[in-house]
């Protein structure tokens, strides 16, 4: 018997100076028996940080054809293609003609995704918008990851504040740079 997706609910008040965004969101994310534990935290980071109207998990780790996350707008048309860890240059290629931004948040070695990138053909490659995620962040989340979690995440320039109980976590998010 297949095993089933483990769901969990987190319930975060987000407060990204950055981009002006403040709510208070309830989500529900089902983790793929395929998916890692730091995957799924890389995910909800990620969508924390591209929360904006129109956003959705997809199916992306059970239909490699979807992104992990997707803007959509009203038609149901992708805008913003947001994908995790170390997506292959020829996944990136097909995103970057479906969707008008797409957005890579990767919580793996960051050096070792721009050197799996060097030298292939993307489309609009340069306005490709590549993150790394602070790993002991990702790490520190992992260890209090729960089926049922609270928590306040504060951006500002591109640092993360985010408070777990009485626990304080910092991580930045930093813009990698893509050499051609």
């Amino acid at each position: 018997m297949a095993q089933g997706a483990t769901v969990y609910n987190f319930d975060v008040e987000l407060a990204d100076g950055d981009r002006g965004v403040y709510e208070s969101l309830a989500l529900r994310i089902a983790q793929h028996p395929s998916e890692s534990e730091e995957f799924l935290i890389a995910r909800l980071l990620a969508y924390l940080l591209e929360y904006t109207e129109g956003i959705e998990f997809s199916r992306g780790v059970s239909d490699p054809g979807e992104p992990a996350i997707a803007v959509r707008d009203a038609t149901g048309a992708i805008t913003t293609w947001i994908d995790i860890g170390m997506p292959e240059a020829a996944r990136l290629h097909k995103a970057s003609k479906a969707a008008a931004r797409v957005v890579v948040y990767t919580h793996r070695d960051p050096r070792q995704f721009l050197t799996q990138l060097a030298g292939e053909r993307i489309h609009n490659a340069e306005a490709l918008e590549l993150y790394a995620l602070d790993r002991p962040l990702v790490n520190a989340l992992v260890a209090r990851l729960d089926r049922r979690m609270s928590f306040s995440l504060s951006v500002t320039d591109r640092e993360l504040y985010l408070s777990i109980g009485t626990d304080n976590l910092t991580g930045a998010v930093v813009r990698l740079t893509r050499e051609s």
